[in-house]
């Protein structure tokens, strides 16, 4: 099963690639997708095209977000969560159905603690897997959040086949 997991976020949107069969996981690409500065509606517009392409170059079997937090700042929220409807609607467009996991859920799945800080995140990614070169913390992240939908995805097929 391919994977892709998404970090969403306005300036830079985190994906990574995986394969999995049997809880056991393989690198497959991973990036980051900047978009450029400037007015609301083409930043979004220009993360849309780049993670389609990520989508049609890939072809992955399902997908998964990252869900968004609530922080102190109402506007940079509501930008983020723009951002986290396009990692939702790309998958959506693909016809796959789309994980969505808490950053805790995802950090306790990946490093064993929920509270884990993005250098423990990725180490442990480096570590389950080793071939994989990291291009930034937020691909770091996605290539995690692919990890945990591997693992909970991955159980709840087998609860369906049963």
């Amino acid at each position: 099963m391919r994977i892709l997991g998404i970090d969403p976020g306005l300036r830079n949107l985190g994906w990574g690639v995986i394969e999995g069969e049997r809880g056991r996981f393989r690198h497959v690409a991973n990036g980051v997708i900047h978009s450029p500065a400037g007015e609301l509606a083409p930043r979004l517009l220009y993360l849309h095209q780049q993670l389609t392409e990520v989508f049609t170059r890939f072809q992955p079997d399902t997908a998964a977000v990252e869900q968004t937090f609530v922080n102190k700042d109402a506007v940079a929220t509501l930008k983020l969560g723009q951002a986290r409807a396009i990692a939702l609607l790309v998958p959506a467009q693909f016809g796959l159905e789309v994980g969505e996991y808490a950053p805790n859920k995802v950090k306790k799945t990946v490093v064993g603690v929920g509270h884990a800080d993005k250098n423990q995140i990725q180490h442990m990614v480096k570590i389950q897997l080793p071939t994989a070169v990291l291009n930034g913390p937020d691909a770091a992240d996605a290539l995690a959040i692919a990890i945990c939908h591997g693992h909970y995805f991955g159980a709840q097929q087998l609860k369906v086949r049963a």
